[in-house]
This record gives structure tokens, sequence and C-alpha cells, in this order.
């Protein structure tokens, strides 16, 4: 791996982990291993390193997002998938944090990746709720981008409740009550699969 990738790594992990206030360049070359003159030689500052490092995560969230979703099955099936995949739910969304810090708030430059990644989930999400509408697995009625939009939110408000609880429990119980509320919107000779 080369210095500016361990960088951008080291960045990745930083933001997730204390936010943009709280990560300092003398922490980013640490956990790197790298001296100053090698940061500045590859990014003109904290915030040029911090955006590279937030575009690549929100790439990966969004190719691990893509998996589940363009995956086989009903678009309940998939939306499920996507939402009970594996996750550091303690740790909260690497993207969704970052909502949270002044700085990066404060940024339209450093925001504008989190607004990107939001709303293409969003967008995704309705795709594959019109999809699963189209081929008649939901009811002809249900309102893609509202649900779409509302299964975002659920996700991560799951991620704060599970945080300040100190437990995935709250996750489980609101991405489980999300699809509960789907369900009932799949059409009843649809609700096996079929």
């Amino acid at each position: 791996m080369t210095a500016q990738d361990r960088l951008v790594e080291s960045t990745r992990e930083l933001l997730w982990e204390r936010g943009y206030v709280g990560t300092s360049p003398k922490a980013i070359q640490q956990r790197a291993g790298v001296g100053q003159g090698s940061m500045y030689h590859h990014f003109a500052g904290k915030a040029d390193l911090a955006l590279v490092a937030v575009r690549r995560t929100a790439e990966d969230m969004r190719a691990q997002a893509e998996v589940r979703l363009s995956g086989p099955g009903t678009a309940f099936e998939r939306i499920s998938a996507y939402l009970l995949r594996e996750r550091d739910v303690l740790r909260g969304c690497p993207i969704g944090r970052l909502t949270q810090d002044p700085d990066v708030v404060a940024s339209p430059t450093l925001r504008a990746p989190l607004a990107e990644t939001f709303a293409w989930l969003r967008g995704r999400l309705t795709e594959v709720l019109e999809e699963g509408r189209a081929r008649g697995e939901l009811v002809e009625d249900l309102d893609v981008s509202s649900t779409a939009a509302t299964i975002v939110a659920v996700l991560q408000g799951g991620y704060v409740l599970a945080r300040s609880a100190e437990s995935v429990d709250p996750f489980l119980d609101a991405v489980h009550g999300v699809l509960g509320l789907l369900s009932a919107h799949r059409r009843p000779d649809a609700a096996d699969g079929s």
C-alpha cells in the first residue's frame, strides 16, 4: 500500500471513530506511519485528504448496498438483505456520523458526498420498490419515493438509537419494524416470494 493510500485509509478510520473535528493531521500521519512532508506532498491539507477519504467511504457504501439491492429475489427480499446485512452497528454509519460534525456540515465541499450518498440510496431504494410494484410484488398505491426515504431515515435513526443504548437491539428493532411496515404493502399472492 502506498503512502497516499495509507493516508486515505487512516483518515477514513479516524473520521469514523472521531469525526472531522476530532481528527488531527498529526493523528492521521501517526496512524498512516508517514511524516508531515508525505501528507502535504499528496494532499493540500486536512480538508483535501478528508474529502478523498469520505468519497472512498461513500463509494464503498454504495458498492455494498448495490450487491444486495441488485441481487436475486423480490424487492422485499432484496431490501431485507440490504437492511439485515452484517454491520458494525455500534460504530454507527461512517457517512451518517459525519452529518453530526459541525465542520463538515459547514463545508459545502465536505457535505456534498454525504448528500450525494443519501440521495443515491433513496433513489436506488425507490428503483427497487418501483420494480417490485411493476412486477406485482407490492401494492400499486405504494408511494415508493416516501417509502424509500422512510427506510433510509429508519436505518440512520437505528444507528443513533443503538449507539445511545450501547446495544444493537434498538437498531434491529427499527429495521424489523420498517420491514414489517413494508411487508404490509406486499400483495397477498406475492408475500411468499412467488
